[in-house]
């Protein structure tokens, strides 16, 4: 828990380029104040404090439902830098506070965590793909200043004057907000992959947290991957290509580390992309499936190892490497050729449905 750090939610205004009132628009059966709030709790900030002014009557019943305090802004028409300055005028023995509209709801608990562990005294500011966006992370400093604004350019303003860190971020949500029903659409899409990301976000953490080679191999086993499995859509399978693409470029995100396949799952686990993690444990072997069902952990474990760092190989290249280096180990050696005999009868699995070799199967860039 962040007992130094607070946060506004804000929640006043009118909505007025949308027909419903955005604070208690429903994405995936919970609220936009909802997500807000929940961001933040998640991330160790249990009392986000919520502004409201349009439509007070029923933010704040959602709001005490979910337990959070809340501030009224009897100024609300005046624009959202009078709800800015209502709730900063409430918050108390903080270093540093959030600022968060109700309409960028799916900003991940994982950033908000990272602004604060970046936090050193002066304000920080997420970055996604070289664009500002929510929330920023406000020095306690500043509230007087914010005070004293006369409201001209808005919270911009102020803060345009003082010093801030950019840190770079791998969540695309810092820049999604709703203005219009085709924002909340694309919103919808975004809440219903949170749990693998999408690309953008794969290839942005990817950048992050893996050095140039690791990067590079794990381009081109989503590339390979992507091959193999639209090959298997066009058999009829239903393979969920993000997955695929995610996966396999983020499958060596522990590399470096003891038993890297399990410190990379814990680490995409910790960052809430739960749904790459079993792909990404298992990649190091997997047994070909006694249904004979491909998946898509069965497709990127098989692109792994179609690949020897950014070159594409045969399977049995890719493993003799590794015989050649324990020759002199019987136990390793049987090991390794386990584990090329379980990657030969998945290849031969996929052959024999899509009557075509692995070693013919055009990537996909």
């Amino acid at each position: 828990m962040f007992a130094d750090f607070g946060a506004i939610i804000l929640a006043a205004g009118f909505s007025s380029r949308m027909e419903d009132f955005k604070p208690l628009m429903l994405l995936q059966g919970r609220t936009l104040l909802h997500w807000a709030v929940q961001c933040f709790q998640q991330a160790g900030i249990p009392q986000p404090l919520v502004v409201t002014g349009h439509g007070a009557p029923q933010v704040r019943q959602a709001a005490q439902t979910l337990g959070v305090p809340i501030v009224h802004n009897p100024d609300y028409q005046q624009g959202m830098f009078s709800s800015v300055h209502t709730g900063v005028s409430t918050l108390k023995h903080f270093q540093a506070f959030f600022v968060l509209p109700v309409d960028i709801p799916l900003v991940r608990p994982a950033t908000i965590s990272a602004l604060i562990q970046a936090w050193q005294g002066q304000m920080v500011l997420p970055v996604f793909e070289g664009q500002q966006g929510h929330p920023p992370l406000i020095p306690a400093t500043l509230i007087k200043d914010i005070l004293a604004h006369d409201g001209q350019g808005g919270l911009r303003a102020v803060l345009a004057k003082h010093p801030a860190r950019e840190l770079f971020v791998w969540d695309q949500g810092i820049l999604l907000d709703v203005d219009t029903h085709s924002d909340f659409q694309i919103l919808e899409t975004q809440a219903t992959r949170l749990k693998i990301g999408t690309r953008a976000e794969a290839l942005a953490l990817a950048k992050l947290y893996m050095p140039q080679r690791g990067l590079a191999h794990g381009q081109a086993v989503a590339q390979m991957a992507l091959g193999l499995a639209q090959k298997l859509n066009d058999y009829g399978f239903n393979l969920d290509l993000d997955l695929v693409h995610n996966a396999a470029l983020l499958h060596d995100i522990g590399k470096g580390q003891p038993q890297h396949e399990q410190a990379g799952a814990r680490l995409l686990s910790d960052l809430g992309l739960t749904g790459l993690t079993q792909i990404v444990a298992s990649h190091r072997d997997v047994p070909p499936p006694a249904s004979g069902i491909l998946t898509e952990k069965e497709v990127v474990y098989l692109a792994d190892k179609l690949m020897r760092c950014d070159q594409r190989v045969s399977i049995e290249d890719r493993f003799q490497e590794k015989l050649d280096k324990y020759v002199q180990d019987s136990r390793a050696t049987q090991a390794i050729v386990g584990r090329l005999n379980h990657a030969l009868a998945v290849a031969q699995l996929f052959e024999n449905i899509c009557d075509q070799s692995v070693n013919e199967i055009q990537v996909i860039k």
